[in-house]
């Protein structure tokens, strides 16, 4: 008998319920741990009363990506501060990591612009920490580039990023 792949079992993207904020601070830990060689600090954040709080917003949207019944990915945008309302930013995007390059984060990601489309946003912003290859590569893929309005100065540990959200606007 040969041994053929399993076909991928179905993705379901969807907004996070209240009741998961546990889940989906377990996932945000996993996915930042592989930032760390040496272990997560512990920054004395609750994570899940933030994901809590998250999920809460009336101005916020957290997406999620849900195999067999598991939550493999999030996605948190809003409108950040004193930014114009055509503007949405991506505060946090995690894939766990058993999921990496199975296509979760471009089905999450796709996702996400679909919204941005259907709330008429122009430009997507995002902060990544410069030492985060694999994200900067993740992101360069699907056309976010360096963000000239906000450059990174000497001694920054993070590189903004800005995306021309396809057919924004209503156009």
């Amino acid at each position: 008998m040969i041994d053929e792949p399993r076909p991928a079992l179905p993705l379901l993207i969807r907004t996070v319920l209240p009741a998961e904020a546990a889940a989906v601070a377990a996932l945000h830990r996993r996915a930042r741990a592989t930032s760390y060689p040496d272990g997560l600090p512990d920054d004395g954040v609750d994570w899940t009363e933030r994901w809590r709080e998250a999920v809460a917003r009336p101005d916020g949207v957290v997406l999620c990506a849900v195999r067999a019944g598991r939550l493999v990915a999030l996605a948190s945008f809003r409108t950040p501060p004193d930014a114009a309302p055509d503007t949405v930013g991506l505060f946090q995007f995690h894939v766990d990591p058993d999921h990496w390059r199975d296509g979760v984060g471009t089905a999450l990601h796709t996702a996400c612009v679909e919204q941005w489309q259907a709330e008429s946003r122009t430009t997507a912003v995002l902060d990544v920490h410069v030492d985060n290859t694999r994200a900067r590569r993740f992101y360069a893929a699907r056309g976010w580039q360096p963000d000239p309005e906000r450059p990174a100065g000497e001694g920054d540990h993070h590189l903004s990023l800005r995306f021309g959200v396809p057919g924004g606007g209503g156009e």
